[in-house]
């Protein structure tokens, strides 16, 4: 997991950075092009019911199998970019020429299905410059004519606290051979079925050297002009141990363990895709496998693309305006900061599997829950196999709200006849989400005052859904976009959202007219009138957003404020909740 400073400045940074970039088997790209017949890749069964893969999946994961491949990748010693790839025991070339016998072995266990393929690159780095590969295996989807790719990925580099040191022990098992193994037990566990769109498992290198193997990816699917639909990344996924630091918003002390609950990052707020992928992936958990499972998982929609000062693998593929997001444990051992004083495990070579409690030579207190991050796999499995059906999403919608009723009209030229209607007011995920069946057009219950998020999906015959549209506001009347009343103020400053909130919120207002001004800002306080953060906004027409980062550790109710040329607009309140 790599450190990062200035992450929403990579991609200026590292664009075409990467040369050469190739697949080894030239027949995965021609999988990835839609040019390939699908026959030749479907199961002897095709299961098509998501309730059926739903149970198959969950029951398929399997916690031993997890362990199994992270007590291998730890054997390894060093996985760092830029060790050794000529040993057939030690550093990243022997690692990753055991990831693809693995993925190869999944495919001959499943009738052949899977198209295993480096992707290979070259790339300068801080440490040097050479060729690179990521490692990948392909499930061809039954359409090519949508040709439509899912992407699950995880990064299988490691690091100590010194980024070139290739000769320190960097084990990496939270960080991230938890990553790399989710995705290796999701390639031998969904190869058992056909999906209508491809789905890609790859494990990535470079991410703690500046994501650059995802960078090499989203460049060539963008040079190939590959339909990607959506990049699910797993990125330090099987620990539940908090350490005495950790990049907020993160867990609460050291060693206070969380095994029930998984971080959604994402970037943007209003109308964001990939918040909308979040949400998509939580609903599917909670309708398609929270009844089914043994342990109950809390799947939690955070505010910011990252923690804070971090970055991943899902970022490269949003600046290439790519939809993606990041699922993370809720606790992490560490910042990496590796300053004076650290003691955590996160970037150092006591990132390992556990510790031996009793001297006899095997582990026995493990720092990573293989139950857990079986959970987490089933989450990650679920959500790209609804995904992968390619149902169409809705070309329009609007919505016209009068008093606590939503009359929503849906524009669908595939003629679904089964719509789901998502409704969010103050969270970072979805109030309520209604089924309309029938018909194109509904009235909803809603809330009567306050801004309305909506956005819209399409159900197919087996009840799954479509990846849900962008959103629209509704705030007094209609949803075209700005309220229409007359008696509607210029400027409204709307409530933050989430509220209550842990480390970071929105902030927006709706600006009808822009008016001359000298200055804007929003304005934080305290309760006792304290300035806590003045942050400077450019007004422009429509909705405007700010995205506030108090930190972790900080409780109570606080106000902001919209100030132009120093008089307040209007004022509201907030509760931090850590």
């Amino acid at each position: 997991m790599a450190r990062l400073l200035f992450p929403f400045l990579l991609f200026p940074l590292f664009a075409s950075a990467q040369t050469n970039i190739l697949t080894t088997n030239p027949v995965a790209e021609q999988i990835l092009l839609g040019n390939y017949n699908p026959a030749d890749y479907a199961a002897s069964a095709v299961v098509t019911d998501p309730a059926l893969i739903a149970s198959g999946l969950n029951n398929g994961v399997s916690p031993d199998s997890l362990k199994s491949y992270i007590l291998k990748l730890g054997t390894f010693k060093t996985r760092n970019s830029d060790s050794d790839t000529l040993s057939p025991f030690t550093g990243i070339g022997a690692a990753r020429r055991w990831v693809h016998t693995k993925f190869s072995d999944f495919s001959q266990q499943n009738e052949d299905r899977l198209v295993v393929s480096y992707l290979q690159f070259n790339h300068q780095t801080d440490c040097g410059s050479g060729q690179y590969r990521n490692i990948m295996a392909l499930l061809p989807g039954a359409n090519p004519a949508k040709n439509g790719v899912i992407l699950v990925e995880g990064h299988i580099d490691s690091r100590c606290a010194v980024l070139c040191d290739t000769a320190c022990l960097a084990e990496g098992i939270e960080d991230n051979a938890t990553g790399t193994a989710l995705v290796m037990e999701l390639a031998r566990v969904m190869s058992a079925y056909t999906f209508e769109n491809t789905i890609v498992f790859m494990v990535t290198i470079g991410e703690e050297q500046g994501l650059f193997g995802a960078e090499a990816f989203a460049d060539y699917v963008q040079q190939k002009n590959i339909p990607l639909r959506a990049v699910m990344n797993n990125d330090v996924i099987g620990g539940i141990l908090c350490g005495k630091t950790s990049s907020p918003p993160s867990c609460p002390g050291l060693d206070v363990v969380d095994s029930t609950s998984v971080r959604l990052f994402s970037f943007g707020g209003f109308n964001s895709k990939h918040k909308q992928l979040a949400r998509f992936i939580k609903l599917e958990y909670r309708e398609n496998l929270l009844d089914q499972v043994a342990v109950p998982m809390n799947v939690r929609i955070m505010t910011p693309e990252d923690r804070t000062g971090r970055g991943g693998d899902h970022i490269p593929f949003r600046q290439h305006s790519y939809t993606a997001m990041r699922f993370t444990s809720a606790n992490e051992h560490g910042d990496a900061s590796n300053g004076p004083g650290y003691s955590d495990r996160q970037h150092t070579s006591d990132d390992i599997l556990g510790a031996d409690t009793n001297n006899d030579g095997a582990v026995d207190s493990f720092f990573v829950d293989f139950n857990y991050l079986a959970r987490n796999t089933v989450i990650n499995a679920n959500a790209a196999a609804i995904a992968a059906r390619n149902v169409p999403t809705p070309s329009d919608f609007s919505g016209v709200r009068t008093g606590d009723q939503l009359a929503v009209t849906i524009t669908d030229s595939t003629n679904a006849g089964v719509y789901r209607v998502a409704l969010r007011t103050t969270t970072n995920d979805w109030d309520t989400v209604f089924t309309l069946v029938g018909a194109t057009s509904g009235v909803f219950p809603c809330n009567p005052t306050g801004a309305i998020f909506l956005s819209v999906a399409s159900v197919d015959a087996q009840n799954a859904e479509s990846l849900f549209t962008g959103e629209k506001l509704v705030t007094t009347v209609v949803s075209t976009g700005e309220p229409a009343s007359e008696t509607e103020p210029n400027i409204r400053l709307f409530q933050n959202r989430p509220n209550p909130f842990d480390e970071a919120t929105w902030i927006s207002f709706w600006v009808n007219e822009v008016p001359v001004h000298r200055d804007a800002f929003v304005q934080i306080v305290d309760l006792q009138g304290k300035v806590i953060e003045k942050m400077p906004v450019v007004l422009k027409q429509g909705l405007n957003e700010i995205q506030y980062t108090h930190g972790y550790g900080v409780r109570g109710t606080f106000a902001y404020a919209l100030i132009i040329d120093g008089a307040a607009v209007d004022t509201r309140q907030m509760i931090f909740a850590n």
